[in-house]
This record gives C-alpha cells, structure tokens and sequence, in this order.
C-alpha cells in the first residue's frame, strides 16, 4: 500500500481504463417550514420525488405528523400526505414550480457532522454535477478537480458518466444487529447508452472500468448485463451489496473512508474480500480523514 496525492490518480492507472462518475447534483434538500396548526418549527430534507408527483422526506420531529398537516416554508405549502414511518414522510408541495420553489427556498443539506458554513454551495458539489435530484454528494468525486479530468484524457483514461440519486441509504446508518436483516431503501438511478457503449469498448480492448464512489458500483452492478458489461436505461434499484455478492462490471473503486455500521463499508467489504480490514488499519495508522470532507482510496475487486 503507498501514499498518494489524489491528483496522481491518473498515474496509478492503466491506458484504456474507463472511469465512471456520478453526475448527478444535490438538490437544496433541506426546508425549514412552521406548522399551520400549531406554529411548531418543523425541518424537512427532502429525499425524492416520486413518479406520482408526490415527495418523499425525512421529518424532524416527526412523531406527531399526520396526513393533511399543513407546513408553510416560505412561498410553499407542503401537505402531510401519509407517514410518518421511521421518520420518513410523503407529502405534496403546492407551488406551481416546486423544484424552482425548492431551489429559492432550500439549502444544500450538508452532513451533520460539519460545523459552519459554505462560501459557496458549489463546494457541496462535484465538478460534473450536471442532473439534480440527490439529498447528499457522492463525496468520492469531490476529489477530482477539472486538472485531475484532463491528466486522465493525456494518461489514456476515459470518462464516462451514470446518474445516481443520493438518498437514504447511501448515508443512513444500519440499525440491524445482522446484515442480512437490513432492508435497503431504494433509489433511482441510469445508464446512458454512451456509457453502456464505453464500457463495452473498455472490455474489447482490455481495459478495466473504475467506478468513482459507491453510488456508481450499486449502478453498474444493479445494471448489469451479466457479460462484464451494463444494460442502458433507468430503474429503481434496492441493490445491497454484501460479503458474497457477486461483482460482474466493476474492477477498481475509488471511495472515502466509512464508518462502521454504514452500507457503504459492507460493500467494500464485499468487494475487496478481507483486504479491507488490512487497508483501514493501515488509514487509521497514518492518519486518514474519513467521511465525506475525507480522503479518499483506490481498491480492487476481490479476485479470490
């Protein structure tokens, strides 16, 4: 295991590999409203909107919300529509532009654990956000800068995109004494037929495909074609990858370090076999930083 600036990334690749990243962009997810009812301060952080119309949220506090609670955040209305179930609500937002009136009113909904603020809401987002919809980063491409993407074009290495909603359960710890036990909350994600063609090219000539963050594994390996290569189109996916499951499309992972208890650290234990309990001994050792502001490492699929 070697130390590394993560602008060498470009350097510890191969030419011909294929780098995927998450575009997809934080949505200013958090909104502060006050009950009609009974003038309590109430704080939503919006997760998705459903195909219904429809919002799903986390509520604090939630315990006492019912359906037809009405909330007023600014230019908004949102109405209780059913919940709450573990905290999570549906609601409807009544303004005639609700992702404008969302964007107006919300605020980049930054992880609990950071203290102060932003001098820009861009520093929340990765240089390739493009398509909003997420309620978190995918903090592994925060690391890459516009220099890092163009020394990957001059070392060989191409780039491709997949579109990832960040919600629940790419942030939201396990409560569940046993893996087994836990139940993934879905999230919408898609694959280009530009990056499904990319990947097939990347396998002909021999390449190997790096998927940057969890986000873009759960992805690809939700899209599998079962042939080393992805199917294009969209779908919701529950995908929980374990100790056990099978890894078909990616090779390399570039990914923050985790906490315990995440779903996000059984998937690199998934992927990298018991390695990875070597290479966090070795991060504690030296001082890595962790979570979403941390540092990040490059791995390799578990070929045992």
């Amino acid at each position: 295991m070697s130390d590394q600036y993560f602008r060498q990334l470009p350097e510890r690749l191969q030419p011909g590999d294929l780098v995927v990243v998450n575009e997809t962009r934080v949505r200013a997810a958090r909104l502060e409203g006050t009950r009609v009812d009974t003038g309590g301060r109430i704080e939503l952080l919006l997760l998705e909107n459903r195909p219904d119309g429809k919002w799903e949220a986390l509520a604090r506090p939630a315990r006492r919300l019912r359906p037809g609670i009405r909330i007023e955040v600014d230019e908004m209305m949102v109405v209780i529509h059913s919940g709450p179930v573990d905290g999570i609500v549906t609601l409807n937002i009544e303004a005639s532009d609700a992702e404008g009136a969302i964007a107006r009113t919300g605020t980049i909904p930054l992880p609990p654990y950071f203290s102060g603020d932003l001098t820009s809401d861009d520093r929340y987002q990765t240089v390739f956000a493009n398509r909003p919809g997420s309620a978190a980063a995918p903090t592994a491409g925060l690391h890459f800068t516009d220099q890092v993407l163009g020394d990957l074009t001059t070392f060989g290495v191409d780039v491709a995109t997949v579109d990832l909603h960040v919600s629940l359960d790419t942030f939201r710890p396990m409560t569940t004494r046993d893996i087994e036990d836990h139940q993934m909350h879905s999230e919408w994600c898609s694959v280009s037929e530009e990056t499904a063609s990319a990947i097939a090219n990347t396998r002909d000539r021999g390449g190997r495909v790096i998927a940057v963050g969890t986000t873009v594994v759960r992805t690809l390996e939700s899209m599998g074609s079962g042939n080393g290569g992805v199917n294009s189109g969209e779908m919701r996916t529950n995908l929980f990858l374990k100790p056990g499951s099978e890894f078909t499309v990616v090779d390399g992972l570039v990914t923050n370090f985790h906490m315990p208890s995440s779903t996000l650290l059984v998937l690199l234990a998934a992927f990298m076999g018991p390695r990875w309990r070597v290479a966090y001994e070795v991060a504690l050792d030296r001082g890595y930083r962790f979570l979403s502001f941390g540092d990040a490492m490059l791995c390799f699929r578990n070929q045992t």
